[in-house]
C-alpha cells in the first residue's frame, strides 16, 4: 500500500509483516483464558463461599467439580505452554520472536525503550517481535508459569494417588522436597498466582498504550498476526 502526499512530495509505503503465526496466536488466547479461569476457580477452592442446597443423597459435589475443572484447566495450560515453547524455538513463523534476543545485549536500545515508556524519548526501531523490556518480561512470566505448573502438579498428585496422579506423584515428588513440604508448595502456588493477577491488567494496559501511541497494529497483532511499518521516500 502506497500513500502519496502530493503537497510534500513524500511517499509512504506501508509494509505488512507476519509477526505471530496462527498456532502462536491460538495458544496465546488459550493460555490467557485458562489463566483467568484458574485464578477464579483457585480462589473459590481456597474459599468455597457457595453453599449448595442440602440433599439427603450424596450428589452435592460442587467443590469436587470445582477442583476437577481447575485441574483440567491446569493440564490444558501445561500442554499449551509446552507447545508454545516448542514453537518459539522451532517454528518458522516464530523467527521474529527469536530475533528479539539480539537486542537484549544492546544497552542503547534498553535506554531508548525505557525513555519511550517515560515519554522522554522516541521509541527505537527494533528488530523482531519484542523490545528488550517486553522480551525480559515474557521470559520472566514463562518462569512464573513453570513454577505455578510444577507446584500445581505436586498438589494434584497429593490428592489423586491412582492413575495419572500416581505417575506424576513419583515423577514430581522432588517439588515438595525442594519447597520444604506440601504446605509450602501450596503457599508458593498461591503467591505466584498473585503475579498473574498483577500482570494481566498491566499487560492489557500496555498493549493498548502501545497501540494508541504507536499505531502500527500492536493491539491486533495477536489477532491478525500482522504488524505494519512505514518506509518514507522523497
Amino acid at each position: 500500500m502506497v500513500n502519496n502526499y502530493a503537497n510534500t512530495g513524500i511517499y509512504k509505503e506501508i509494509q505488512q509483516h507476519l509477526e505471530f503465526g496462527g498456532m502462536t496466536r491460538f495458544l496465546h488466547w488459550i493460555r490467557g483464558f485458562m489463566i483467568i479461569f484458574l485464578i477464579a476457580s483457585g480462589f473459590y477452592i481456597g474459599y468455597p463461599f457457595l453453599q449448595p442446597d442440602y440433599h439427603g443423597e450424596p450428589v452435592v459435589f460442587l467443590q469436587a467439580y470445582s477442583r476437577a475443572f481447575h485441574c483440567m484447566a491446569g493440564f490444558v495450560l501445561i500442554c499449551a505452554s509446552i507447545f508454545r515453547v516448542y514453537l518459539f524455538f522451532f517454528a518458522k513463523s516464530s523467527k521474529p520472536e527469536r530475533i528479539s534476543i539480539i537486542q537484549l545485549v544492546n544497552p542503547l536500545v534498553w535506554v531508548q525503550v525505557i525513555g519511550a515508556y517515560l515519554f522522554v524519548a522516541k521509541h527505537p526501531h527494533i528488530k523482531g517481535a519484542y523490545n528488550p523490556l517486553q522480551f525480559t518480561t515474557y521470559f520472566a512470566l514463562s518462569i512464573i508459569t513453570l513454577i505455578v505448573c510444577l507446584t500445581g502438579v505436586a498438589l494434584y498428585a497429593n490428592v489423586y494417588h491412582d492413575g495419572l496422579g500416581g505417575l506424576l506423584g513419583s515423577m514430581f515428588k522432588w517439588v515438595e522436597v525442594v519447597c520444604g513440604g506440601l504446605s509450602n508448595v501450596r503457599a508458593i502456588h498461591h503467591i505466584v498466582t498473585w503475579v498473574f493477577i498483577i500482570f494481566v491488567p498491566v499487560h492489557v494496559y500496555l498493549v493498548i498504550w502501545n497501540s494508541v501511541r504507536y499505531p502500527n497494529g500492536g493491539a491486533d497483532a495477536m489477532v491478525s498476526g500482522y504488524r505494519y511499518s512505514e518506509d518514507q521516500r522523497v
